[in-house]
């Protein structure tokens, strides 16, 4: 194959009455995705629980404009580090893709895993497939309205707790879960019910629909991988003639393994058929794998009918070993893997070596200079002091080099943790000074230190001192 991008099979529509009723199964990558169902709901559910120095571990307070991330303060200014996370993942993406195809829809995306949840609600209230078959097919009783109003109640209130988890990372969870008796505001209840009625509506009914006519990634997947990526994948040559039966006799008569039993589709989330080839509906979560290998060990057959698979291997090329070092030298994956290091490189740099402590300085424009006590020069400034840290620190206010400026006002200043200040000093340069300099722009830079802090390097920021003719 030439082609540097790997052909996509059109989705299969279904009709719009055919609901998909998820066969569960267990395996290798069943296992997976409910390891991944855990880590990122403990992560996103426990969060805004965790407490440091008596605060909120992880807060994104945007009237007050601060965000905390553990020990580290962040203002608006340093939402560079929001684009420089966003591009980390998009290449994070590029690259999983590129070697594994669509790994991320499978186990890790937000759609995959409220679905999954809703579905083992669903399993736990409805039954297994064929049950919930039976209930779609059966007659409105009192059976089907405890079971169907047990789930959706279930479905409810986890779409309403997923609601709050997501304001509590923007106001303290602890003060907004005393206050939903009765003293929620406004706009905490509204996205708490806004959320909670996306992710009931798209995990409860959306479901597939999403992955199939919403989420742009499934389109444009193609142009990610090559023919050695790797995906879930149907072994044609091994499995055609497809053959109705699992004895002996049919397979030793030059049968496929495959004993058309659609195990394969009855698990799938999106309801394709991985036989048809890839497709762009296909979710990369594995389910028909464990599937295809519970069969092929019931037939005796070999494991690996449906597997993770390039297209080289499946198209019987061995002129590229596919051995898993060759699967990652590549162009493509060197090119997504080097820009993805340089970024995490320099994202962790500047996210570590940042400035605890901010400082700017604006001139009084009202006045650029006056002259006072019979020659003397004043420059009047505004300096804007940033704790871009959780705890307090009592900093030094200088001029350096003075060159004859002295800087009167307060020189000492006390900021609490997390917290800005804006204070008005004095630069002065005496009469003597002054008469030699008559006319000049003098550079000078004001440093704030800790003393409190030695190793911490001063903060520096640039102006200038007017000495009016």
């Amino acid at each position: 194959m030439t082609s540097r991008t790997i052909p996509i099979v059109p989705v299969n529509h279904r009709p719009a009455e055919d609901k998909i009723q998820v066969r569960s199964i267990t395996g290798v990558f069943t296992r997976w995705r409910w390891a991944m169902v855990w880590i990122t709901q403990l992560v996103y559910y426990g969060l805004p629980w965790l407490t440091v120095h008596g605060r909120q571990a992880v807060l994104f307070d945007l009237e007050a404009g601060r965000f905390f991330l553990f020990s580290a303060v962040l203002y608006p200014q340093d939402l560079i580090y929001l684009a420089g996370l966003l591009v980390i993942s998009a290449l994070l993406l590029f690259f999983a893709t590129t070697v594994a195809g669509r790994v991320w829809c499978g186990f890790a995306c937000p759609q995959t895993v409220y679905t999954g949840l809703f579905q083992w609600i669903e399993r736990r209230t409805e039954g297994d497939r064929q049950a919930r078959l039976r209930l779609d097919r059966g007659p409105w009783n009192a059976q089907k309205l405890l079971r169907r109003g047990g789930k959706h109640l279930a479905w409810a209130l986890l779409a309403l707790w997923t609601g709050f988890t997501l304001v509590g990372y923007f106001t303290p969870i602890r003060e907004l879960a005393l206050a939903v008796p009765g003293q929620l505001g406004p706009w905490e209840g509204f996205w708490i019910g806004f959320y909670g009625l996306a992710t009931y509506g798209n995990a409860g009914f959306l479901r597939e629909s999403v992955c199939l006519h919403m989420c742009p990634y499934g389109r444009f997947q193609g142009s990610l991988m090559d023919p050695r990526t790797l995906n879930v994948a149907y072994d044609h040559r091994r499995g055609e003639p497809r053959r109705a039966g699992a004895d002996s006799d049919t397979r030793a008569k030059s049968a496929g393994h495959c004993i058309d039993c659609t195990l394969c589709v009855q698990v799938c989330p999106t309801g394709i058929d991985i036989r048809d080839g890839l497709q762009a509906a296909c979710i990369g979560c594995g389910l028909c794998i464990d599937a295809c290998n519970q069969v092929m060990d019931k037939i005796e057959a070999p494991r690996g009918l449906i597997r993770m698979a390039s297209l080289l291997e499946l198209g019987g090329d061995t002129s590229k070993p596919g051995r898993s070092l060759n699967r990652f030298w590549r162009p493509r994956v060197v090119v997504y893997g080097s820009l993805l290091l340089i970024a995490m490189a320099a994202m962790t740099t500047a996210f570590l070596t940042r400035a605890e402590v901010r400082l700017n300085v604006v001139r009084d424009r009202s006045v650029m200079a006056r002259t006072v006590d019979q020659g003397a020069v004043e420059n009047v400034y505004t300096l804007q002091l940033m704790n871009a840290s959780d705890r307090a620190r009592s900093l030094n206010v200088a001029i350096e080099p003075s060159s004859g400026v002295n800087l009167l006002g307060p020189s000492t200043v006390v900021l609490p943790p997390a917290q800005a200040h804006t204070i008005t000093v004095t630069a002065h340069m005496p009469q003597a000074v002054a008469a030699t300099k008559a006319g000049e722009i003098i550079d000078i830079h004001f440093e704030v230190t800790d003393p409190g802090h030695p190793s911490l390097p001063p903060v520096r920021e640039p102006s200038t001192f007017i000495v009016p003719r």
